[in-house]
């Protein structure tokens, strides 16, 4: 996978938009950031529920591996864009868009 991947599938999600945080994109829902991109090209966030990540992580580790510090241990989680495919790497994007976008916005989707 590809940061040009990880865009696509990002912003396919409802209402999704992309922006800047701290020099680098990111990607939002209803204004809160649920992932992003990092400068290194290599790899990018998503935020995931500690338990998410921790599933994530134990299988699929070439994938999936917590930030380091404390937004790691709160579920950050680097998506290694190498180690993903593309059904993997929308189920995680799918999971942190849920987990940010209002409840009812993810009722009414159909994903």
């Amino acid at each position: 996978m590809t940061q040009t991947d990880f865009r696509r599938i990002a912003l396919s999600l409802p209402e999704a938009v992309e922006g800047s945080h701290m020099g680098h994109p990111d990607f939002r829902v209803k204004g809160k950031i649920f992932a992003s991109l990092w400068p290194d090209g290599q790899s990018g966030m998503v935020k995931l529920k500690p338990d998410q990540q921790s599933r994530f992580v134990q299988d699929n580790p070439a994938a999936f591996s917590p930030v380091k510090g404390g937004w790691g241990r709160r579920g950050a989680t680097q998506v290694h864009l190498k180690g993903a495919d593309k059904n993997l790497l929308r189920s995680a994007l799918l999971t942190a868009w849920s987990n940010t976008a209002p409840r009812r916005l993810v009722e009414e989707s159909s994903l």
